[in-house]
């Protein structure tokens, strides 16, 4: 299993990406799998040791214990392959043909050996149902507790010696059975851990690009809008061109700042801050704002996502060199907050599919992940508007793949 960094590990995306919890650190999970199976095969080991024993303390003669343990080691190498995960994916005939082997190993023995050797009849038992339908399987295994019980009645044994040997071999055979389900079982969930890890790097990398796109877009916009003003400004108004150099370092500063939130993870915005810098900007551009935002305290989380709405609302405003009018509004009605931005420079309408990965499509997704929605599109009267609408408590965290699910899925449509 490769070793997990970061998110892999469960490390909280907020911790700085250089920080030592971000290090390769040992997965105390790692031997599980391995000492799972250890303990299936130990287990297999003692019950062929049980059928030594026996041999043994019956007095038996070095070529009887030979003949022995060359039957032993022969039922110990098929029930090795019995217990594997791929055995349980071999075609039928091949599963037969195994089996079958193992059920002369099992009972041909018997002949030389008696009841010293009945305890191989448990691993025989846990193979079928290991390697049988369960509906083939348990007939097989009563019936060969069933041919345990006859044969230790015919050999005359008395009742403590039936009642053992019958259920010592149906234990066995369960117990082989179920250590190897447990192996298996954990392996598939160390593997699910594996993938699981893997889903939470990539959720990490969607978060990363979504979060650069929304918070870096509409600040490179405004740098660019503002450098453009002050080439014309430099030559006939330069103190003009000063005052604008001055507000580009400010928001370059924000830019690096936004940077630094999205590489620790923390994305809490305030919406009134966005609306007042959205407003400075448009002044920049000459083009006359009306901003409203009449929400009073909303969830950190709501705040955030709404904050980030408008900013991607105003990344595609500056995007257009014909806007002359925006307004901006944002209210609370009832357990619904609503945010509008509607402009007139619509130069030309552009279908884009909600879940294109930037744009609309991140604003569905963060708006769907707290039971909100967006729509977008051109009215009637030729303006374009964004809206969108979120609940006063979010339903999730707002970070998509963050607890959020179970929220309604939201409506991005486009005019």
């Amino acid at each position: 299993m490769d070793r997990v960094v970061g998110a892999e590990n469960g490390v909280p995306s907020g911790r700085p990406p250089d920080s030592p919890g971000d290090r390769p650190v040992p997965d105390p999970a790692l031997p599980a799998p391995r000492l799972a199976r250890t303990i299936t095969v130990g287990v297999l080991v003692y019950y062929c040791g049980i059928a030594v024993l026996n041999v043994l303390w019956s007095g038996a003669t070095a070529g009887r214990l030979a003949v022995c343990l060359v039957c032993v080691a022969a039922v110990f190498a098929l029930q090795l392959f019995h217990v594997s995960p791929r055995a349980r994916r071999w075609p039928l005939r091949r599963r037969c043909l195994t089996l079958g082997a193992q059920a002369a190993l099992t009972y041909l023995p018997l002949a030389v050996f008696g009841l010293e050797w009945g305890s191989m009849a448990g691993p025989l038992a846990g193979s079928l149902l290991l390697l049988l339908s369960p509906r083939a399987a348990w007939p097989l295994f009563a019936l060969i507790a069933a041919g345990m019980l006859a044969l230790s009645l015919l050999e005359g044994s008395g009742i403590v010696m039936v009642v053992y040997l019958t259920t010592s071999t149906m234990m066995a055979g369960v117990i082989l059975y179920g250590t190897a389900r447990l192996s298996d079982l954990v392996t598939e969930v160390h593997a699910s851990r594996g993938e699981l890890a893997r889903m939470a790097v990539s959720q990490e990398r969607l978060r990363f690009a979504r979060d650069l796109h929304d918070l870096l877009g509409y600040s490179l916009s405004a740098i660019t809008l503002k450098s453009e003003l002050i080439h014309r400004l430099i030559t006939s108004r330069p103190d003009r061109a000063r005052e604008e150099i001055a507000s580009v370092l400010e928001v370059s500063r924000q830019a690096l700042a936004d940077v630094r939130l999205v590489a620790s993870g923390y994305r809490d915005m305030s919406l009134a801050d966005e609306a007042d810098s959205a407003a400075r900007i448009l002044a920049t551009a000459d083009v006359a704002a009306e901003v409203s935002i009449s929400t009073g305290r909303l969830h950190p989380v709501v705040e955030t996502v709404l904050a980030t709405t408008l900013r991607e609302g105003m990344t595609n405003v500056l995007r257009h060199s014909k806007v002359e009018n925006c307004t901006i509004t944002a209210e609370a009605d009832g357990d619904l907050v609503r945010l509008t931005l509607l402009n007139d420079g619509v130069t030309g309408t552009r279908h884009r599919s909600p879940h294109s990965g930037s744009g609309l499509g991140n604003l569905h997704t963060r708006l769907s992940a707290i039971g909100g929605r967006v729509e977008a599109g051109v009215q009637e009267d030729g303006r374009f508007r964004l809206l969108a609408e979120a609940p006063a408590r979010p339903f999730g965290t707002g970070i998509p793949g963050d607890g959020a699910a179970g929220s309604p899925a939201a409506a991005v449509t486009a005019a």
